[in-house]
């Protein structure tokens, strides 16, 4: 049976998030996910951009 690892992602009192965004390929035209972690409090500001 497989073992599951599982990270933490709070050091130093700072929290973070996954975040997941869509995205079209120029090349392709097919539609993949854009997966970063960054702190809570920049999460609107990864949104935002495009």
């Amino acid at each position: 049976m497989a073992k599951k690892v599982v990270a933490t992602l709070h050091t130093s009192g700072i929290g973070y998030s996954k975040v997941f965004r869509m995205k079209k390929s120029e090349k392709t035209g097919a539609y993949y996910f854009d997966e970063t972690v960054v702190p809570y409090d920049k999460v609107q500001e990864f949104i935002s951009k495009n």
